[in-house]
């Protein structure tokens, strides 16, 4: 290799700083959306209360032992001291799924409070993307600590999060296309294999386009940091102008003598 093929220490550095840009978009993505256990939270009611129905067509029992599991899910979080806001929106969906189908009686009904979240949810991507306040900016804006930083200060990574909030709502509104018409048309257990089914692949996909985007974009501005450093600088000044003042005290106490 000579010397011109060999790589400059700047384009190592880009390539290292890089690199360093996706290992924290990869962590902040894990951290935001709950990592592999928090797919588990989301998928294992519905898992149970479909299985159960499937074998012994019990609208009750299948529907407390998903509320049951949901609610174990939590109690084991809380007793290990992990976050739980995963493992509670679990819950109360779980719950509301529930309400809805005892109240109805119609065990269909368990999954329509669920459905209709993810309608509500595709729509609310679209709009904000539409607006330029893009829902996946705001949601992962703290766990970069870049907060709203990227609206005035950051048009790269402005754009990187409304493509990213399209395809969020784009992926949710496909899903929805296949599951409310199974809803009229499909049973209890067709409707529910099949949700289960699409539980994880959208998820997946919509949280590796946004992964794609973020590794494009320009890195996050870390707005704590900044305030830190402000403050550190405040104080500075504050003891220097105080020992500027320290110093010139004996001064004037000498010519005065004098």
């Amino acid at each position: 290799m000579t010397s011109l093929d060999k790589p400059t220490t700047e384009e190592t550095s880009a390539d290292t700083s890089a690199d360093d840009a996706r290992a924290v978009t990869e962590a902040a993505l894990f951290e935001a959306f709950g990592g592999v256990r928090g797919m588990v939270e989301t998928v294992l009611p519905g898992l149970l209360f479909v299985s159960i129905y499937t074998v012994n067509k019990n609208l009750h029992m299948s529907a407390l032992a998903a509320l049951g599991v949901a609610l174990a899910m939590v109690v084991v979080r809380l007793a290990r001291r992990d976050t739980v806001k995963h493992a509670f929106s679990g819950v109360f969906g779980v719950g509301f799924g529930v309400v809805f189908a005892m109240m109805t009686g119609n065990a269909k009904d368990f999954y329509l409070p669920g459905m209709l979240y993810t309608l509500g949810l595709a729509l609310a991507y679209i709009v904000t993307a539409m607006a330029g306040v893009p829902l996946i900016g705001l949601m992962l804006g703290p766990v970069f600590k870049e907060n709203l930083s990227w609206r005035t200060r950051n048009p790269g990574r402005k754009k990187a999060y409304t493509k990213a909030s399209w395809a969020w709502g784009l992926i949710l509104l496909a899903k929805c296309a296949i599951l409310f018409p199974l809803y009229w048309w499909a049973d209890t257990t067709q409707l529910g294999w099949v949700l289960v089914a699409l539980k994880i692949p959208p998820f997946l996909l919509a949280v590796y386009l946004t992964w794609v985007f973020l590794a494009k974009a320009p890195p996050p501005i870390d707005v704590f940091a900044e305030m830190e450093a402000e403050e550190r600088a405040e104080e500075e000044r504050k003891a220097a102008a105080a020992s500027g003042e320290s110093e010139g005290a004996p001064a004037g106490r000498h010519r005065r003598e004098s």
